[in-house]
């Protein structure tokens, strides 16, 4: 009876197992489907490199969809990636065990807060601050910008960063952090001289996860960035995103306008690939080290 017992949870899981590869089978076959044969019919060199979307008159150049959610991510890497990395050093070496709980508690809940109302907010406190701001430059603007994106989604990537990364700093064995300060270097050389190092490959499997959560990210970009389907210009300008592109549009496009949009959505994956590949062999390479 036990034999069968196993045999049939063993089946239940392998079901499920199937399960989840069928459904990554049907998108990728969906999307490639759907958005290679736009590609050819606009011409992948135009439909990747051309700088005009306007599907009024059948052009459609996503370069500035691209570039937008290139500079938008780059942005939040700079502002998300050292203060996630620094209070991952203040969690793991320095917080007090009393405050520990609700800092740790604090960090997981920006990860269960919806991506609307992180829209909602900067929308309310981030974008009248940026447009008081170019206001007194004179530069004008509503402060819907690209900055005004990338401090959202350097907020929304922080619990990501923060986590995996105390992780892997508290996965560091305790001889390397206690012989560095037995040879006379200060907690703080020892941290970052000693502990961040030998936890690279988490640190990094963490940022390139906030990577992935930024590039993907749609509603709360939607609220803050401005929408401008056109070649970034600056900082201080409005920007239109892969994503926030297919949300907008999806829903009143027909024929090659959505087959466009359904080959945005194949080049967005293809980003996603490549940055989930780039998890996978940092991983790898942290299981041989």
């Amino acid at each position: 009876m036990k034999d069968w017992k196993e045999k049939g949870m063993q089946g239940v899981f392998f079901l499920a197992a199937c399960a989840s590869v069928l459904a990554v089978a049907l998108i990728c076959i969906f999307l490639f489907a759907n958005g290679i044969p736009a590609m050819s019919e606009i011409g992948i060199f135009d439909f990747l490199l051309g700088e005009e979307w306007r599907p009024s008159n059948n052009i459609y150049g996503i370069l500035p969809m691209i570039m937008g959610s290139i500079y938008v991510t780059a942005g939040a890497i700079v502002i998300g990636v050292p203060i996630g990395i620094f209070t991952s050093v203040f969690m793991a070496h320095y917080c007090p065990k009393k405050i520990y709980p609700f800092l740790k508690s604090a960090t997981e809940l920006l990860a269960g807060i919806p991506s609307v109302v992180y829209g909602f907010f900067g929308l309310v406190v981030i974008v009248p601050m940026i447009r008081n701001y170019t206001a007194a430059q004179g530069i004008g603007g509503n402060g819907q910008t690209m900055l005004t994106a990338s401090i959202i989604l350097g907020i929304m990537i922080l619990p990501t960063i923060i986590g995996v990364t105390e992780s892997a700093m508290r996965s560091v064995p305790d001889q390397y952090y206690e012989g560095s300060l037995a040879l006379g270097a200060t907690k703080e050389r020892t941290i970052f001289r000693i502990v961040i190092p030998a936890a690279k490959s988490g640190v990094i499997a963490g940022i390139v996860l906030g990577i992935g959560r930024a590039i993907g990210e749609t509603m709360a970009v939607i609220m803050v960035a401005g929408n401008q389907p056109r070649m970034p210009q600056g900082i201080l300008e409005g920007v239109r995103t892969m994503t926030t592109n297919i949300v907008m549009e999806m829903g009143y496009a027909a024929d090659l306008h959505r087959e466009a949009l359904i080959a945005t959505a194949v080049v967005l994956f293809v980003f996603i690939l490549i940055i989930n590949a780039c998890v996978s062999l940092l991983n790898r390479r942290s299981e041989n080290d």
